[in-house]
């Protein structure tokens, strides 16, 4: 059974993708503290879908450990992760979690399941979530434009009429790689507000030509979502953290929600990221900077985290929802013929009973996904504190057991 495919490049943009289940997304390794690295942050991660779920751990004639935790634990060790946790939502409650690991490879101090994981570029679907509250709250529309918002700021003109909603798509022709070395070296530099760095950031990218025309193909692009980011801070009056910390954590109880690097530098209160240097695994504690923060660099525990999936598996149904049904509906509505909606990968799955939605994510450091089944009421979350093939199979075949456990799927 194949629980996911590979993402389908249709816009052939500039990231390369591959039909490969495990790393579609290829990106070179140097060294962690190089402008290079800090470039490919996010796209490393940012939109890898899944082929297959199950191989290492679907044998019909070798009996399976039912237990989480042990399922974990075994699953870590063959695919050497520092750690690996998973949490399961069913019928609107969590029914399972687990973590196994360690914090810090090289410390004994163990990993929770109340402990905070980065998320990567899973951060854009709570972008994309914020701007359907907005829009519902008539500060901004899903056909605003950059210069509506911008009047004052000099761009490409073929920038201008870019919406945020096709922002959201990845379709309104932003490049798929940052501006020049020396504007992102300023955005590492974070200086100034992170209102400020933003601005900084978009204007290097606007005023650059497009790297297709806008509304014509899709680029996988996190400068697209700085950009939409900044738009909603600009017409809402506050900050993209805040504004997601009032309209979506706190509404959503998602009271470990935060931003940038879990826990404190150089203590072990919280997991680590971690990178292969050399063929050596090496803690690390960086993140991208609050210039791109929007397409992704929220952290927090999986528990959170399945509040926010159960928002999504909701759809607008019941009470004390945040959105209307036809806000998710866009949300989770790709173009014809795509499967990238706004922020949610859309893909036709037959163990989710229908429409499955996906996206994952990392900073090289931290690798996590989430599936999403709503005709099934059922999503797993599946994270580690490393990056990497054997992040992507050790969380995937994590995400295959958990279906298998509670849907009986195989």
């Amino acid at each position: 059974m194949e629980f996911g495919e590979y993402a389908r490049n249709k816009a052939q943009s500039k990231v390369k993708y591959e039909p490969h289940f495990h790393c579609p997304l290829r990106v070179r390794r140097p060294s962690l503290h190089s402008p290079e690295t800090m470039n490919s942050l996010l796209c490393f991660g940012g939109l890898l879908a899944i082929q297959s779920l199950a191989a290492a751990t679907s044998s019909a004639a070798t009996p399976q450990p039912t237990n989480a935790a042990a399922i974990l634990e075994a699953l870590r060790k063959n695919r050497d992760l520092p750690a690996l946790a998973v949490v399961v939502v069913k019928d609107g409650k969590i029914c399972d979690r687990a973590a196994v690991g360690v914090r810090k490879q090289g410390d004994p101090a163990p990993v929770t399941t109340n402990d905070l994981f980065h998320i990567g570029s899973c951060t854009k679907s709570m972008t994309a979530t914020l701007a359907a509250l907005l829009v519902e709250e008539g500060k901004v529309q899903w056909t605003t434009t950059i210069a509506q918002v911008f009047p004052e700021m000099k761009m490409d003109k073929r920038y201008a009429d870019v919406t945020l909603e096709q922002l959201l798509m990845h379709r309104g022709g932003c490049p798929a790689a940052p501006p020049a070395a020396a504007w992102w070296a300023l955005a590492l530099e974070q200086k100034g507000t992170a209102t400020k760095q933003r601005l900084q950031f978009i204007q290097a990218v606007l005023s650059q030509p497009p790297a297709a025309a806008p509304g014509e193909q899709f680029i996988y692009s996190n400068q697209g979502y700085a950009i939409a980011g900044a738009m909603l801070e600009k017409l809402a009056g506050k900050p993209w953290e805040t504004l997601l910390t009032e309209k979506l954590f706190r509404p959503l109880g998602m009271k470990s929600a935060g931003f940038g690097v879990p826990g404190a530098i150089n203590k072990v209160d919280q997991p680590w990221g971690h990178a292969r240097l050399l063929s050596k695994t090496t803690p690390v504690q960086l993140d991208n900077p609050p210039a791109i923060g929007p397409a992704g660099t929220v952290h927090c525990s999986l528990d959170d985290l399945a509040r926010f999936v159960m928002l999504h598996l909701q759809r607008g149904q019941g009470t004390g929802i945040l959105l209307k049904p036809e806000s998710f509906r866009k949300l989770h509505t790709p173009p014809a013929g795509e499967d990238y909606a706004c922020g949610w990968l859309s893909l036709e799955r037959g163990w989710a009973g229908g429409k499955a939605l996906m996206h994952n994510g990392s900073n090289t450091m931290w690798y996590l996904v989430m599936w999403l089944a709503p005709e099934k009421n059922f999503a797993v979350i599946a994270a580690t504190n490393i990056a990497g093939a054997n992040a992507e199979k050790g969380c995937d075949d994590a995400a295959s057991a958990m279906i298998r456990k509670w849907l009986g799927q195989r």
